[in-house]
């Protein structure tokens, strides 16, 4: 197990053509969007100065899902088996079928690289219940939680299921309930009393998705990045402490607004050497047991007991100005044009 220091990335991609791949349909296209810009710049400056030479182009997914390609919109299946076969797809996707392994799987059918992980880790880490019964097998602790897919319609059966709810609530600290398949926070929504918590619950069902409620864990919020080209050769990074600003929580706002977002500390600043160490360690099994390839990041409460709890494991962490990843890797020395090489230098075929 290694989680030493990253250092620098040498090694390039050994295709002729690097494509970009972001956008999307999913609620986090905007994220996906800066994402993939901001990786298409740090390539481009790659390119210029000389650190490799291959050509770098995007392939844009409009909302109304046809992919944009050298000026041409296209259905995902005809552009894909138009891109040359030894070009390295760069999944700047967030969310949605690009993070929750249906591009993966269709990439991979059309033998053409790409970056991050495959479709079985990507579904898994997707599905928030069941890569929270696998990490839990694998010896990570998760928060108490029940998924639902529909309220039921008898009265008894609605008073038994919000006293198991209510049951949750051992912390007093009230309740998560998140879109089972969502990222980014989108639609998460955080119920302090007991009265709140079937609306919450409705407005996710109402949205196609399942239902996961979750106690809420008072405590120190982090987060802990991964990268290397296998089980044996990954590196953790720095971690990073999240403070929020106003919402008592790292939704959406606090992720994104640059100004009025969430406090990062990299290193933390509320918590030791030896919680550091722990969260590079969980973090690194928590890649390994999901089968994550490439890169990944977990986010982690660091509860008033003193026990790391695992949130979720994020298969395509976001890479935009304001994302964590980026600044783990900058506190030990890597660049965001170098972190962009080394996560190219780790796509294989599949």
């Amino acid at each position: 197990m290694n989680s030493a220091t990253p250092g620098s990335a040498n090694a390039s991609p050994s295709s002729s053509q690097v494509l970009v791949l972001y956008g999307g349909t999913s609620s986090e296209r905007e994220v996906s969007t800066q994402s993939g810009e901001a990786v298409l710049n740090a390539l481009q400056t790659s390119t210029q100065k000389g650190l490799f030479h291959d050509s770098i182009e995007s392939v844009f997914i409009q909302p109304d899902g046809l992919w944009l390609w050298k000026g041409v919109a296209s259905s995902e299946e005809d552009c894909i088996s138009r891109l040359p076969k030894d070009c390295v797809v760069f999944n700047a996707l967030h969310g949605g079928r690009g993070e929750g392994g249906d591009i993966q799987r269709a990439l991979s059918k059309a033998g053409i690289k790409y970056t991050g992980s495959g479709p079985q880790a990507s579904e898994l880490c997707m599905d928030k219940n069941a890569a929270r019964e696998s990490l839990s097998s694998a010896g990570l602790l998760c928060a108490e939680g029940l998924l639902l897919t529909h309220l039921p319609d008898d009265k008894s059966d609605l008073t038994k299921l919000l006293g198991q709810l209510q049951d949750l609530n051992t912390r007093g600290a009230g309740w998560f309930i998140k879109p089972n398949r969502g990222g980014s926070s989108a639609g998460v929504q955080k119920v302090d009393i007991i009265s709140g918590l079937l609306p919450a619950i409705e407005l996710v069902l109402a949205s196609g998705d399942e239902a996961l409620v979750e106690a809420a864990i008072p405590g120190i919020e982090l987060s802990a990045g991964v990268c290397g080209p296998s089980d044996d050769e990954l590196t953790a990074f720095t971690p990073v402490e999240i403070q929020p600003r106003s919402a008592g929580w790292f939704d959406v706002k606090e992720k994104y607004d640059d100004k009025n977002g969430a406090t990062e500390h990299c290193p933390p600043k509320s918590v030791g050497a030896e919680v550091i160490s722990a969260l590079k360690n969980a973090a690194l099994l928590a890649h390994r047991s999901s089968a994550c390839a490439g890169y990944s990041r977990t986010d982690f409460i660091y509860s008033a007991e003193g026990q790391l709890y695992v949130l979720e494991v994020n298969t395509l962490p976001g890479l935009t100005p304001r994302s964590l990843l980026p600044l783990e890797a900058a506190t030990d020395g890597v660049t965001f044009p170098e972190l962009c090489l080394r996560i190219l230098s780790y796509s294989q075929a599949r």
